[in-house]
């Protein structure tokens, strides 16, 4: 289909790739663009995990749907945060054309209502403990390829996690408007040179309930203003304030990053900063234990 070429270059470049590589990607989508998505006839929705609930999906023109297995940190894998931002995004420009859905395979239910209740996502999610959808359709193994645009009659117009990557959110936006969507010319993009005073910061060890404040320091050292696009944090428990405004060159940019820990751990989390430079994204990480 004509947007395989796109989603190649925006999964290969745009830092959700898990390293796979473009021949992989390729096949990938290849394999997947245009296959229908098979439901589980005990598909229940509910909301906060009480009542349930008739989703929207079954009428949408358009459905996102986003599979999550149990694997690692639930509430880094669900950014329920970041989706309830996007629901309402697309609830206020495309009322009743498009609907977003959660499936979330995983038995730990108490820790899943928790989650809920603290980001107050009063949106429908399906708790799948039994990992019947994944069953049905054997989803790719990789958190970046289970996320799906597709039609009415459930078949899949492209892959990626909007929430995620800023250019599969345009590309889907794109698709959900009817727009013409042409292939990308990477020359088209104005870049420039960024110089980072560190990638990685460990926090040490401290009292998980006290908050922790960091911060990453960009230098525009191109010719051209910086711009910063986006970052994703792999885990609500970890955000990011900076200034939106173009970085002009010999000029630096401050990223003030806050980790807010759930529970002692030890912890590991990247932060993903999407600019126009050639080395984009930029892999950021803070570490330490949360005792």
């Amino acid at each position: 289909m004509k947007y395989i070429m796109l989603l190649v270059l925006f999964l290969s470049l745009g830092g959700c790739s898990g390293g796979s590589s473009k021949d992989n990607i390729t096949n990938l989508l290849k394999e997947w663009v245009g296959k229908t998505i098979l439901y589980p006839s005990n598909c229940y929705f509910t909301v906060y995990g009480k009542d349930t609930v008739k989703h929207s999906m079954w009428d949408a023109q358009y459905k996102i749907v986003n599979y999550v297995d149990s694997m690692g940190c639930l509430s880094c894998k669900l950014n329920l945060s970041k989706w309830k931002v996007f629901i309402v995004e697309l609830d206020s420009i495309y009322t009743g054309k498009t609907t977003t859905a959660l499936f979330l395979s995983s038995k730990r239910r108490k820790e899943i209502l928790h989650l809920l209740k603290r980001e107050n996502f009063d949106y429908p999610i399906c708790i799948d403990e039994a990992d019947s959808f994944n069953k049905l359709n054997h989803f790719p193994t990789e958190p970046a390829y289970q996320t799906f645009l597709l039609d009415e009659d459930d078949k899949v117009l492209a892959i990626g996690n909007p929430i995620n990557n800023p250019k599969v959110k345009e590309l889907y936006l794109k698709i959900i408007q009817g727009e013409k969507v042409a292939q990308e010319k990477e020359t088209e993009v104005i870049n420039t040179k960024v110089a980072i005073d560190k990638t990685s910061i460990s926090l040490g060890r401290f009292d998980w309930q006290k908050e922790q404040k960091v911060t990453f320091t960009l230098k525009n050292t191109g010719n051209k203003p910086l711009v910063v696009q986006d970052i994703n944090t792999s885990c609500g428990c970890t955000s990011v304030s900076y200034s939106k405004e173009p970085v002009q060159p010999g000029r630096e940019l401050n990223l003030e990053v806050t980790y807010k820990a759930e529970h002692p751990e030890h912890f590991n989390k990247t932060l993903t900063v999407y600019c126009n430079t050639e080395s984009s994204p930029l892999i950021l990480k803070i570490m330490g234990d949360a005792e």
